[in-house]
């Protein structure tokens, strides 16, 4: 018997038919990329944070390539990239989820033409990939202030130095 379909899996955005889709979505659009590999507390807490800044929520990650050029780790990311996209599509706050495999989502930014451009609060502003591109058509671009501290580089981290433990 087939599975019907569920409705976070309506967010799925493959990215040929992303420009089609963000041009029919709600505005103010915030645009926010990463890799979202293990999803914790201060995940959900930045994107909630993110989409108050707006009326629609886009979220790009990066594919799994991507992230393995980003130098997290050889066995990174953990969850492939359709876990990946299945997770943060099935959250309240996002509206839209696609990837990207360039180094950047500069790409999906400029197909997108959000009005909000965020990142963590690691990334200072002038370093936002985006942000140039997005302040010359008006947009704002926000590093939004991390609430709670917690990293998927410090979980993994933690799991592999904990040592197993057996019956």
């Amino acid at each position: 018997m087939p599975y019907e379909r569920l409705p976070y899996e309506a967010k799925f955005c493959a990215p040929r038919n992303f420009a089609s889709r963000v041009a029919n979505m709600p505005r103010p659009l915030v645009f926010t990329n990463g890799c979202f590999d293990i999803l914790h507390r201060g995940h959900v807490t930045y994107l909630a944070r993110a989409r108050a800044m707006g009326a629609s929520l886009v979220v790009a990650l990066n594919s799994d390539e991507s992230v393995r050029r980003l130098g997290k780790g050889v066995d990174r990311p953990l969850n492939p990239l359709e876990d990946r996209i299945a997770v943060i599509a099935a959250l309240e706050s996002v509206d839209l989820v696609t990837w990207f495999e360039e180094e950047t989502p500069l790409a999906r930014i400029i197909e997108s033409r959000p009005d909000v451009l965020t990142k963590g609060g690691d990334w200072a502003i002038d370093t936002i990939v985006g942000a140039i591109e997005v302040r010359a058509w008006g947009g704002s671009v926000h590093s939004i202030p991390f609430e709670v501290e917690r990293s998927t580089t410090t979980l993994v981290e933690r799991i592999r130095s904990t040592p197993a433990r057996y019956g």
